[in-house]
């Protein structure tokens, strides 16, 4: 029997749920091609990051205030920076093109409305199959109202769908007040995909040096329950494709995702720890699961556990642990 494994996301044909993420695996073409032989639906470029080209801009300036350059000295650096990084990122979008036949989709990550909004309709014009902004916003400024904090959300996304016809895709984070609500927004705004959840930098402390440390770069297995949860959830709800992305590590996880309810799942820590042959191990454990059930594509098992299918939603609710616990004295 053959089993059809191909799914739509964002607008996009991929020949398998399972899409390269945003990495440094993606900051050059190095294992474009090994991705695509192996499975991957797409590809998602490495981030232009919004704060670099910022804080590179900040030092010139501070260089600049030093030597006592005047304003047009400062406006002449900025605009180079700001092209020299462009030129980068659209010859890294036309070296993809030219070594896959798979979607390459483009990445920002932002912070702000400001000027970076420039650089979307020339990833457009380079060839971009489409644009993922991955928008974090840390709710830590006691001054910002959680309103001001998600209209960020909805004044980037506005701006850029007035600049480019290409998919939008959002990749959005967890720390809102109400994230039920926010993802049933922003999947309203226009937008054509939306990835739960982000995965950005956290700090740890090493007791000893007294530093500031980063925390574990990769994720885990088991990070996989807080999308696992929201996709579910959202699934049949919302008005754009769904992907996940942080914890889908393996087979398993994919299948699960795709029974919560996704169109495609991101993945990166697995394909760090695990290589490209990955892609292959996974979707090949999707395609036997199917054979198994005597199924024919992946249609047939999305959302087949999503929270609108199954006889007791609630359980997607419970935050409560108190059951399991008092059932346990061996843990205790």
């Amino acid at each position: 029997m053959v089993v059809d494994i191909s799914t739509k996301f964002a607008g996009l044909d991929l020949k398998s749920p399972i899409i390269v993420g945003s990495s440094g695996l993606t900051g050059s073409t190095k294992h474009f091609k090994e991705f695509e032989q192996n499975g991957a639906g797409a590809i998602v470029l490495k981030s232009l990051f919004e704060e670099e080209i910022v804080f590179e801009y900040n030092k010139v300036l501070e260089e600049a205030e030093k030597y006592g350059y005047d304003q047009e000295n400062i406006d002449y650096f900025d605009l180079k920076i700001k092209q020299d990084n462009l030129n980068k990122y659209i010859q890294l979008i036309k070296d993809a093109k030219d070594q896959v036949s798979i979607p390459v989709i483009a990445s920002i990550n932002c912070v702000s409305t400001y000027e970076w909004i420039y650089f979307t309709k020339k990833i457009e014009e380079a060839g971009a199959d489409a644009l993922e902004l991955n928008i974090f916003l840390l709710p830590s400024d006691a001054k910002k109202s959680s309103q001001e904090i998600e209209e960020t959300y909805f004044e980037i996304i506005k701006k850029v769908k007035s600049e480019v016809k290409i998919p939008l895709i959002i990749k959005m984070s967890s720390y809102f007040t109400n994230l039920g609500q926010m993802i049933q927004k922003v999947s309203k705004s226009g937008i054509n995909g939306l990835v739960l959840f982000n995965r950005f930098y956290s700090p740890d402390i090493d007791i000893n040096s007294k530093h500031i440390t980063a925390s574990s770069v990769f994720s885990t297995p088991t990070d996989i329950t807080i999308p696992l949860r929201w996709v579910a959830m959202s699934s049949g709800k919302v008005d754009c494709s769904l992907a996940a992305s942080t914890g889908v590590h393996d087979g398993e996880g994919l299948i699960k995702m795709v029974l919560a309810g996704v169109d495609a799942v991101e993945i990166v820590s697995t394909l760090y720890k695990n290589g490209a042959s990955q892609i292959k191990v996974m979707n090949d454990m999707l395609i036997n699961y199917l054979k198994d059930q005597d199924l024919e594509s992946i249609s047939q098992i999305k959302g087949l556990v999503s929270q609108r299918s199954v006889t007791n939603p609630a359980l997607f609710e419970r935050v409560q642990f108190m059951k399991y616990f008092s059932d346990r004295e061996d843990i205790i």
